[in-house]
């Protein structure tokens, strides 16, 4: 059984399943491709749970909506209290005050359930938090916790080190959830943000432990530096080993897909043991390793995929990488990028993708410059 840390009293996974990524019908048409395959997505749902994984988060846009309902139905045949559900409210998807009810309401329909455990203010940054407190979005969810509709208040953060303090400042949080790896230990300074919430006594939940895949899937060079510390390990491993090791991370969040994948990190966190100084420097070297190449930092978390054009932005990005890290040839690259429905010349620079990007990547530059320039 999976490893389990105590969050007021009660046992919570360390290993939790994301709903972002589920297994697809259609899996080539990755952009929030509501085809779940729900004969795969149950067996990979029931699999976790008898392993002991007993956290599952959603959101209102996950798969167009198909996530909630999905992992809603899923979860039916187990007892209630066995499992924790956490859902998202998205303040930018409410133009009035009045829609962050509708959206809740929603949510309990879409997922067949009375109560959600954990409940997140979704995506804070400057902007997202400026409107929460206009709406008065903590203490509409402060009022669902006393209808019992929720159990925890949180916050899912895409914001500077300053919008964070003043968010955790602001109300009291029960949790916080953050995008941490070793990459982003630096990168997008995961580890200052973790201390803030160390030291606010505010337990983490992680999301992209394993960068959207980008750590599963590492050079050659760095694997190599990985196998000759651990020959039986796989480089997903080192990356969920890394965000295990801190003793304030409640619960890690991984997008599986696979049964494989799965297993995996099963293997990982269960018995877990933690990183020696030697490993957390291997992985610093490895950082250093990516950063070198001159890639885009996507997740292919989805959430431009709402683009007026229909560009395949992620998908896009994703070949770009694998060009730039010698995984495809220039030639393959072309080839993959021509067959791609909706490429960059679809893109009109309208920047409603860019103000969705969690990783603040402005995407319409991107793709008129350097992605254009590599495939012309």
């Amino acid at each position: 059984m999976v490893d389990k840390r105590i969050f007021n009293g009660k046992e919570v996974s360390l290993l939790g399943l994301g709903t972002m990524r589920l297994p697809c019908k259609t899996p080539l048409k990755r952009e929030s491709n509501p085809l779940i395959n729900y004969e795969k997505s149950q067996k990979l749902v029931d699999y976790a749970y008898q392993n002991g994984v007993n956290y599952f988060d959603t959101a209102y846009m996950y798969h167009v909506g198909k996530s909630e309902k999905f992992i809603g139905t899923a979860l039916k045949k187990y007892p209630r209290d066995s499992y924790f559900l956490a859902d998202k409210l998205p303040i930018w998807m409410c133009p009035r005050i009045s829609d962050m009810e509708k959206v809740f309401q929603k949510q309990l329909a879409r997922t067949n359930h009375d109560y959600f455990d954990f409940y997140l203010l979704h995506s804070l940054n400057k902007e997202n938090f400026e409107k929460c407190e206009k709406f008065g979005a903590y203490e509409f969810l402060l009022k669902k916790k006393a209808e019992g509709k929720i159990k925890y208040i949180g916050f899912s953060f895409h914001g500077t080190i300053e919008d964070l303090k003043l968010i955790v400042s602001k109300h009291k949080w029960d949790f916080a959830q953050i995008q941490m790896n070793y990459l982003d230990w630096k990168d997008q300074d995961a580890k200052t943000q973790y201390d803030i919430l160390t030291d606010a006594k505010i337990p983490v939940i992680v999301m992209e432990p394993v960068r959207g895949g980008k750590l599963a899937d590492v050079s050659p060079e760095i694997q190599q530096m990985f196998k000759k510390e651990r020959p039986d390990n796989s480089a997903a491993s080192w990356a969920m080993r890394f965000v295990a090791s801190h003793k304030n991370v409640l619960t890690i969040l991984s997008g599986m897909n696979s049964i494989e994948q799965l297993d995996d990190n099963l293997n990982t966190l269960t018995d877990f043991e933690a990183f020696t100084d030697k490993e957390y420097r291997i992985c610093e070297n490895a950082a250093a390793i990516m950063n070198s190449v001159d890639i885009i930092n996507c997740t292919g978390c989805d959430y431009c995929a709402d683009c007026p054009k229909g560009v395949k932005i992620s998908t896009i990005f994703s070949v770009y990488n694998k060009v730039k890290l010698n995984e495809l040839t220039p030639d393959e690259g072309k080839k993959r990028y021509a067959d791609i429905q909706s490429n960059a010349s679809e893109c009109v620079n309208c920047g409603k993708c860019a103000s969705h990007c969690p990783q603040s990547i402005q995407i319409p530059k991107l793709l008129q410059n350097q992605v254009t320039k590599c495939f012309e």
